[in-house]
């Protein structure tokens, strides 16, 4: 893995997880009011959590682009390609990721939040699959990022559920 590589996903991971650290906040009366399902890890969970998947995003980004840096033999096209590709959609993700912290916390949406949860599990799907096509190591190891994204998913659909008149009261 090359230092630039991992260093430009570990700044983009980095910069995702500070932009929905900004907007989040626990404390709040408004999210302290909310009803939580009972299955609701502690809070201590989603910092810990969210760091090693970051790292892990970062690290797995990295390989993968890694493993595709040269041109293919056939004239180099495709794999640049799909690197180009492959770029967008992580990047997409991250914007993605770092959005559902606004939606939620800060625009106090929690039923926009539960659907753009479901867009960025989607969206880690995807990108885990192409992960997985440029390092199935890696790709593998990033499997846990849209497992959890799936279960935030999940969360978010019941707090809405359970909080039907919470949208946007400050």
């Amino acid at each position: 893995m090359k230092l630039l590589t991992v260093a430009w996903t570990a700044a983009a991971s980095a910069a995702t997880a500070a932009a929905g650290a900004v907007a989040t906040d626990p404390d709040s009366r408004w999210y302290q009011r909310l009803r939580k399902p009972d299955w609701q890890p502690p809070a201590i969970a989603f910092p810990v959590v969210w760091t090693a998947l970051y790292a892990d995003l970062a690290v797995s980004s990295a390989v993968a682009l890694d493993r595709k840096d040269a041109p293919d033999p056939e004239g180099g096209q495709d794999g640049r390609r799909e690197i180009r590709a492959y770029r967008s959609a992580l990047a997409a993700n991250l914007v993605l990721n770092a959005t559902w912290s606004w939606v939620f916390w800060r625009a106090r949406r929690p039923w926009l939040a539960a659907a753009e949860a479901a867009v960025l599990a989607a969206s880690s799907a995807d990108l885990v699959r192409r992960t997985y096509k440029l390092n199935s190591s890696a790709g593998v190891a990033l499997a846990p990022y849209a497992l959890w994204c799936g279960f935030a998913t999940a969360l978010s659909t019941a707090v809405a559920r359970l909080n039907p008149g919470a949208g946007g009261r400050r």
